[in-house]
């Protein structure tokens, strides 16, 4: 696999696993560093035959997939809105400043590509920011869930707008639960 979604730059270590969820199977990353990727089944399909874990070894003992798997289980429940993982984000300065910036946006909230581009500092770089936003390898945690076209709608995401919009109602139904 050579760069999808900064994957190239796994070191030897790494290993994976895969999760079932409400959003679907869900494929984790990670090596000694932290977590690298949570991928969707559809992230397969846009490799055309190439699988994204071939090469890896598959653990099911992993501390970090087994934390990952267990935060991801809690907040689909409703009882986490902060994740506490180590996190490898390998990109380009300006991915890293984008995803950077999606860790700031509270939980069941969300914002436009403009108003990230103007976080990140200049608000002309709406569609820069966006694609950042689609190579973000680390999805849920790095919740570019949470950001949405300037008229409201829901735009852009690479699991699928259905499960931005499953994540977004969830997030909604559970903002007042404690965590």
């Amino acid at each position: 696999m050579k760069n999808y979604r900064g994957l190239n730059f796994l070191p030897g270590d790494v290993v994976y696993d895969e999760m079932d969820s409400p959003v679907g199977k869900l494929t984790i990353i990670a090596s000694s560093k932290g977590l690298h990727a949570i991928l969707w089944d559809t992230d397969q399909q846009n490799l055309k035959g190439e699988s994204i874990t071939h090469g890896l070894t598959q653990s099911t003992d992993d501390e970090i997939i087994l934390k990952t798997k267990l935060q991801l289980n809690e907040y689909f429940a409703g009882k986490r809105k902060t994740f506490n993982l180590p996190l490898v984000l390998e990109g380009t300065d300006f991915q890293i400043q984008v995803w950077q910036q999606l860790l700031q946006i509270p939980y069941a909230t969300t914002l436009s590509y403009g108003q990230q581009a103007e976080k990140v500092g200049n608000k002309n770089k709406a569609r820069a920011v966006g694609m950042a936003n689609g190579l973000n390898p680390i999805s849920i945690i790095v919740p570019c869930h949470r950001v949405i076209g300037s008229n409201g709608k829901l735009v852009g995401f690479g699991g699928g707008l259905d499960k931005k919009d499953y994540l977004l109602t969830l997030e909604k139904a559970n903002v007042n639960r404690p965590q």
